[in-house]
């Protein structure tokens, strides 16, 4: 799903700019023109300025959504207005971006729109999810029980979000140490090595002539080398946003034996957390799953869902085209079978989410376990061959000492 940013004109006259994630130019002007917005400038972001926008924008994230879902439920509840509450909440809130967002959602409450409607104006901020959980409350009156049901999904959102967070900062720290390590042998130790075997006019072993051979490539091209980097990494960053980008990296996801498992895990369980608070809250089974397909990470698993949808809307069950397209295990297809029977399909979804959210913890402490192991070896193999190649020609003179 790409960005695009626009400027529009709303029916009031007011110039609206902001962006929109759709799968193509026409669904980004189509979801414009069902917003009553009259489309005046709309461009695809590039890849580069999406990134730098969100890291500028400090867009909000799932913790910060569940506060303000939590917040707001525990206002209304207690009798307090939906103006009053977004007047609270703008003081309370600490993210500039949800703040603002909040600020323009409170203006057009105040003008007579729903809170949804209201919401729908800032897709940057709030997610699909979100807009149509509360669209769903406003049409039950139980709004309330909305925000409670959005609050623990994105609370499960971030918690599996910070585990996988978490487990990742030891590889990477060690990664970079590493890297930073071996920099510095190849830049200032053997550098000080080379110039003291060639006074010596010790005939070097090679292992030795090739860690040299590095060491001096790395010196005298550091300049084209550092950039060359800089620019493959933010060439690859570009091109994991792109759809093919996301094809590539996504398949990769299900095909590398240790993140396989995790990811698995974690896409059944945001698949079934969210279609069960959808249904939860009387979203139609089909519409229910078409939102769910929008909030999928991966994209085929997004795929898969978008063909459940299809399924359904021709009368199938849930439980078949689950099984049919073939990412799913097996358990959650027959979760929702079960659930089908009984006429209890929330229910069978929910105890799905919080079976795989355990596995979920489990699939990370088991790549943990697996990760270790191979950082340590592949640490041994870099440092032992540099410290090979500094004592092989001092163990190369020592015995010819010896000989003489």
């Amino acid at each position: 799903m790409a960005a695009y940013a626009y400027e529009a004109v709303d029916a009031l006259g007011n110039l609206k700019k902001g962006s929109i994630e759709a799968d193509s130019l026409e669904l980004a002007r189509q979801k414009l023109k069902s917003q009553d917005l009259m489309i005046a400038k709309l461009k695809e972001q590039s890849a580069l300025t999406k990134d730098i926008n969100i890291e500028i924008g400090g867009y909000p994230t799932a913790r910060d959504l569940s506060v303000f879902s939590r917040q707001f439920v525990s206002m209304t509840r207690a009798g307090v207005s939906i103006l009053e509450c977004l007047k609270l909440l703008i003081e309370q809130t600490e993210n500039k971006q949800l703040k603002k967002a909040l600020m323009g959602v409170r203006a057009n409450v105040e003008k007579g729109e729903t809170l949804s409607e209201s919401l729908k104006a800032f897709p940057k901020v709030f997610p699909e999810l979100m807009i149509n959980m509360v669209a769903a409350g406003e049409a039950s009156g139980q709004m309330d029980v909305s925000f409670e049901r959005m609050a623990a999904q994105f609370e499960k959102t971030a918690k599996i979000k910070a585990m996988i967070k978490k487990a990742m900062i030891y590889p990477v720290v060690v990664m970079v140490v590493a890297l930073i390590v071996v920099v510095v042998m190849l830049v200032v130790v053997i550098p000080r090595y080379t110039t003291m075997f060639a006074e010596l006019g010790t005939e070097l072993p090679g292992i030795t002539k090739g860690v040299m051979a590095m060491s001096n490539f790395l010196m005298e091209h550091w300049m084209l080398i550092a950039p060359v980097v800089a620019g493959m990494i933010i060439g690859i960053k570009a091109w994991s946003v792109t759809y093919s980008g996301k094809l590539f990296f996504h398949k990769l996801k299900l095909q590398l034996p240790i993140i396989k498992n995790l990811e698995i895990k974690k896409s059944s369980s945001l698949m079934a957390r969210t279609l069960s608070t959808l249904m939860a809250a009387g979203v139609p089974m089909a519409e229910a799953v078409e939102m769910t397909a929008n909030t999928m990470d991966n994209v085929y698993f997004k795929e898969a869902m978008e063909k459940c949808h299809d399924d359904i809307t021709i009368g199938q069950p849930l439980s078949r085209p689950l099984e049919e397209c073939g990412q799913f295990p097996p358990m959650v297809y027959h979760m929702a079978r079960i659930g089908e029977e009984s006429g209890n399909v929330e229910d069978m979804l929910t105890k799905t989410a919080d079976y795989y959210d355990e596995e979920v913890e489990m699939a990370v402490q088991s790549m943990m376990a697996a990760l270790e192991p191979m950082i340590i070896i592949l640490l041994a193999a870099i440092v032992g061959t540099l410290i090979a190649a500094c004592l092989a020609p001092m163990l190369t003179m020592y015995n010819a000492l010896n000989s003489l």
